[in-house]
């Protein structure tokens, strides 16, 4: 894996609360408040895995009165190791690059959330398509990386896939210019080492 292309890890878990204090009990670092994402139904918590990446712990917000509208959310029984994301130097152009060697990302949308201390995150980002081994994409701009803003931290010691059909994938990921570990599993699969522990 390109470690200087890795944005984030996405943790998805049907009980936030729960699922935090248990990786906190697990690694022994606490998961910090990371904010609501407005109309999606969801809220994080956030983890540093050493400089411009970072976990993020994702659940539905029932504060917000609607269904999660992310990564599964509504369907998932235990928490999961759901999607990864990679921060292209130039989100535009690495787009318009896949769609020419015959993979769409899809288009980049606008997103933003309020952190607890009352400062707006902006970001662009492409739509998880479903595969957790192929990333989605996203560009921070202007905005202070998460990965800056004191986050408590652990190791990221390994990060790797499984597909059923690893040669395509593959395809897909040279398309967006990445790198990662990919051998054959029976269903798609992330699994991630962070500070001992594993999460996939």
């Amino acid at each position: 894996m390109r470690s200087d292309l890795l944005d984030h890890l996405v943790y998805a878990t049907p009980h936030l609360e729960e699922t935090v204090l248990e990786f906190g009990r697990r690694t022994g670092v606490r998961p910090a408040e990371g904010g609501r994402h407005k109309g999606m139904g969801t809220r994080n918590h956030l983890v540093g895995l050493g400089g411009q990446r970072y976990l993020e712990i994702i659940g539905p917000d029932p504060e917000q009165g609607v269904a999660p509208r992310w990564f599964g959310l509504a369907e998932l029984t235990e928490p999961r190791l759901v999607a990864w994301c990679v921060r292209p130097a130039d989100l535009d152009a690495t787009i318009a690059a896949a769609r020419a060697q015959g993979y769409d990302p899809g288009p980049a949308r606008e997103m933003s959330r309020r952190t607890p201390d009352g400062d707006v995150l902006q970001w662009r980002l492409t739509a998880h398509l479903g595969d957790p081994v192929v990333p989605f994409l996203i560009s921070w701009g202007a905005t202070k990386h998460p990965g800056e803003r004191g986050l408590p931290e652990v190791a990221l010691e390994s990060f790797t896939a499984g597909h059923p059909e690893p040669d395509a994938v593959r395809g897909q990921l040279d398309a967006l210019g990445v790198e990662l570990e990919v051998v054959r599993e029976d269903e798609p699969v992330l699994t991630v080492r962070l500070g001992g522990v594993v999460l996939s």
